[in-house]
């Protein structure tokens, strides 16, 4: 039985583990776990945590804004806004179209002719000409063409 005693010694040659010593006279020292909530409390953050936490939040803000909250630049706003105000003029256009007496003729003269020439065909039948206006908008022309060859077929 002597010999299947272990005795392990560490670097230093104390006794690190002796099944030979008794268990009263070893000092075990229990180690204590500090909570999350305790090793929690005793940090005190540093001015240059503090800054750096504040520009990763507004990193962050800035991203979920434009991604998923809708924010825009400026410019898109007025593109959006311009987008808009061309679809209601649009649709005026339409409305002279309508009132042409002719519009079964000029429908059938407006599929013919190249897509690329079809917004100039609108403007010289002046219903891209809005009331109000001396000349036709070229972007209100091409939206009504669409909108006219859309309806005709």
């Amino acid at each position: 039985m002597e010999q299947d005693k272990v005795n392990k010694l560490s670097d230093a040659g104390k006794n690190v583990w002796d099944e030979d010593a008794p268990t009263s006279s070893k000092k075990v020292k229990q180690e204590y776990k500090e909570s999350f909530g305790q090793r929690w409390e005793k940090v005190r953050p540093t001015k240059m945590i503090v800054f750096w936490f504040l520009v990763a939040t507004i990193i962050v803000t800035i991203i979920v804004g434009f991604a998923w909250g809708g924010w825009v630049t400026g410019g898109t706003a007025q593109n959006m806004v311009n987008d808009a105000v061309v679809q209601r003029l649009a649709a005026v256009c339409v409305g002279q179209f309508n009132q042409d007496l002719q519009k079964d003729q000029k429908l059938t003269e407006l599929q013919g002719i190249s897509f690329y020439q079809r917004d100039d065909y609108v403007k010289e039948q002046g219903w891209a000409t809005l009331p109000g206006e001396e000349g036709p908008d070229s972007k209100v022309a091409d939206e009504c063409t669409k909108l006219i060859v859309q309806s005709g077929q």
